[in-house]
């Protein structure tokens, strides 16, 4: 809503006098704040190291966040937070976790001290209905959030707030629950998912980390999820047990997966769609992004 629409539907407001009630006039005020819908992202993160090295990937990431309106706040919805219902860190300043091991020591160095935000985490409790959001102070940003963001914001400038991902529920119901965070696009925040579609360490041929390979079944799957993705065919993608050995091999288990359902959940006819870091790693793992918007 533009100034000149607020001022009109503030004089009808006006002559209707009591007719117009609190909740209404909250709700006009809420929509005042409304913008042009951020883009959603879902970024495969890969190593963390990809928070420190200048690589393909890298550059990549960076690319598309010079493309992007900087956001009010971020939601990030990282492979790496999984939790018996549905939370938001609730810090002033979450605190970075170095959640890994065996890597070097100016990883473990790293700080990324994004400022969380009480707004975000209000709205976003706002917006949900199917369940209820717990904020929380016992997390913080993770390493699927800040080896991502710190490509993106390498200033630490814009407020985090991390949701983790209820383990006891099904696909559809992370999907459902983006749905209702959609709307949150339109005040300003930007919605990241930060996993793998492509996700098996067990897998993971070490000697060929340096190339672009991928096994052949994790090259069908990848092609099939970025086809049901560019159809639109999002009940496919949710169904993804569906989708044969393949899917079965490419998610052993669904942490890396289903940050992409809370990036496709907020998806409007409208919005555009674009891949980047569409690239295999190490046979059983893929780099695939998704920009929607």
């Amino acid at each position: 809503m533009n100034r000149k629409q607020f001022l009109s539907v503030a004089a009808v407001a006006t002559l209707a006098g009591t007719t117009m009630n609190l909740k209404a006039l909250n709700q006009l005020l809420g929509d005042l704040g409304a913008t042009d819908p951020l883009p959603a992202l879902f970024v495969g993160h890969g190593s963390p190291m990809n928070a420190i090295e200048e690589n393909a990937f890298t550059r990549e990431m960076k690319a598309v966040a010079a493309k992007l309106p900087k956001p009010k706040a971020i939601l990030m919805i990282s492979a790496h937070w999984e939790t018996r219902g549905t939370k938001l860190t609730a810090q002033a300043l979450p605190p970075t976790i170095h959640d890994f091991g065996g890597f070097p020591q100016a990883l473990f160095d790293v700080q990324y001290p994004a400022p969380g935000s009480d707004w975000l985490v209000q709205e976003a409790t706002a917006a949900v209905t199917k369940t209820r959001v717990q904020p929380d102070a016992s997390w913080g940003l993770d390493h699927g959030c800040w080896s991502v963001t710190r490509n993106f914001y390498p200033e630490a400038d814009v407020p985090i707030v991390q949701m983790s991902i209820d383990y006891t529920q099904p696909p559809q119901y992370h999907y459902a629950l983006a749905q209702e965070l959609a709307q949150l696009r339109h005040k300003g925040v930007l919605i990241m998912g930060s996993g793998n579609m492509v996700h098996n360490l067990g897998m993971v041929a070490w000697n060929r980390l340096d190339q672009a390979y991928a096994y052949d079944w994790a090259q069908e799957i990848n092609d099939t999820f970025k086809q049901n993705i560019l159809s639109g065919n999002h009940q496919a993608l949710i169904d993804y047990t569906k989708l044969g050995k393949s899917a079965m091999l490419a998610i052993p288990t669904p942490e890396h997966y289903l940050p992409l359902l809370y990036v496709l959940g907020t998806q409007s006819k409208a919005d555009e769609l674009a891949f980047f870091n569409d690239v295999p790693v190490g046979g059983s793992l893929s780099m695939t992004s998704v920009v929607i918007g």
